[in-house]
């Protein structure tokens, strides 16, 4: 297979295999999925002897992202995912707690936003700051 891409759609795609590596892979510890980590460090092997060579480097013979690619942002966009995953999340949980864990149907659904919607304007002026958990 061929695929023909201009070097700023390689570059996106850099990004995307490895946010996708980092979300399937980065929780597992030795546990790894080993598919995912060869077909990246496949596609970033691609990037030597180009204009983009920076973006990997060589760690015991296997080739990965470089330091160059990791300090170059791409932890902030997924740490941008993950803080909004974390509040949604939370906000859905906290809503349905206050609802007695009920099955959400088309009767209690607007409820249900409604108070996940108050938990998310409350996570956007305070952040985590005025959570409480007592003992």
């Amino acid at each position: 297979m061929n695929i023909q891409l201009t070097n700023k759609e390689f570059r996106r795609l850099l990004d995307m295999v490895y946010i996708g590596n980092w979300v399937l892979n980065s929780t597992r510890g030795s546990d790894r999925i080993p598919d995912y980590d060869k077909l990246e460090s496949k596609l970033f092997a691609l990037c030597e002897n180009t204009p983009m060579h920076t973006l990997v480097e060589d760690y015991h013979g296997i080739k990965v992202p470089s330091a160059a690619f990791n300090d170059g942002g791409i932890h902030e966009a997924i740490v941008d995912y993950e803080d909004t995953v974390f509040y949604d999340i939370l906000a859905e949980e906290l809503a349905r707690r206050d609802m007695d864990y009920p099955e959400i149907t088309s009767e209690n659904y607007d409820e249900l936003v409604n108070r996940m919607e108050a938990y998310i304007s409350e996570f956007e002026a305070h952040g985590a700051d005025n959570i409480v958990v007592e003992p």
